[in-house]
């Protein structure tokens, strides 16, 4: 048994890692400031530390074995209309954990990368060697983290997996998506089909793909946190592995929007929005290192099955 800390892991994913780290038998301390997660998500048996990540030298001893870090900030949309916060929290935050980590002698990191740190891509499926262009400062921040995470490996050592998730979904028992506001297309289309909502909006209809409506790769949330324990023990002394995590396959938004219809048994209407600027056609990704480096592939990978946990989730949650 190992003892890991988890930051950020009142929400969402670091929520489900943390509860699959204690099934595995570990002993787990979760720090949030819950700023964005939610107490009731970090899992029974975890230690919880309300606090910043900034102020982790607080907590951190030599007595873990490892961080996964999970504490940044992530509405895109959000990062553009108000990016400060984003680089003091997703940056700063990092700074200050990785000097806790030096001072207190934990020397393996887990870091919870994104795919916006590509951008817009010019081939796909995406590989790790395509270019970072981030078209957001909320990619921007965590492309920053992982240069600081690769300093960090040459110059003391650290030994360092970034995973770059795709599109996250689905839910893992009593954990699942609880943002707000709400950007991702799952979690909006089962909030039409509980009648919180009217209708979902489509943005675009023309795009070159096979119904005119942009794909996405949408990988189960649980998939992402076995991938995660993978990474703890494939982390190397001075060395910065960086893996894309995804599915390997593209959903459309419609594909999307009548799958959860049929899961769901419910209507869910739908409204014509013009195209979102920056929205690629296609984004998937190539999981080919992940497989290759970690011994990682995911198993869940039917759309419905997504979408049903999903819909699980969201019901129990109405039904608070």
């Amino acid at each position: 048994m190992s003892t890991y800390l988890v930051t950020g892991g009142a929400g969402y994913v670091g929520s489900v890692v943390a509860a699959h780290l204690l099934a595995a038998g570990h002993s787990v301390t979760v720090l949030d400031d819950l700023s964005t997660g939610h107490r009731a998500s970090v899992p029974e048996g975890a230690r919880f530390i309300e606090g910043r990540v900034q102020d982790a030298g607080q907590w951190l001893d030599s007595s873990y074995e490892a961080v996964l870090h999970f504490a940044a900030y992530s509405q895109v949309g959000q990062s553009v209309a108000d990016p400060e916060p984003y680089w003091r929290n997703n940056v700063g935050g990092t700074a200050g954990l990785l000097a806790a980590m030096r001072d207190a002698g934990v020397r393996t990191l887990v870091f919870s990368s994104t795919a916006a740190t590509y951008g817009e891509p010019a081939t796909v499926p995406i590989t790790e060697d395509a270019p970072t262009a981030p078209t957001n400062p909320y990619g921007a921040t965590k492309l920053a983290v992982d240069h600081m995470i690769s300093g960090e490996c040459v110059a003391h050592g650290l030994a360092a997996v970034s995973l770059r998730y795709f599109n996250v979904a689905g839910a893992h028992g009593h954990h699942g998506e609880r943002h707000t506001p709400e950007t991702h297309l799952i979690p909006l289309v089962l909030q039409v089909a509980l009648g919180e909502r009217e209708s979902v909006a489509v943005y675009g209809n023309d795009y070159p793909t096979p119904d005119g409506t942009c794909v996405r790769d949408y990988i189960h949330v649980a998939d992402l946190a076995e991938a995660h324990l993978l990474a703890l023990s494939a982390a190397r002394d001075g060395e910065h592995l960086i893996c894309n995590l995804g599915n390997g396959n593209g959903f459309s938004v419609h594909e999307v929007i009548e799958t959860a219809r049929k899961v769901t048994g419910r209507p869910v209407p739908q409204t014509a929005a013009a195209r979102r600027p920056g929205d690629p056609a296609v984004l998937v990704a190539s999981a080919a290192r992940a497989a290759e480096t970690l011994g990682w592939r995911p198993r869940r990978t039917a759309l419905a099955e997504i979408i049903g946990d999903a819909w699980q989730f969201a019901r129990r949650v109405a039904a608070e």
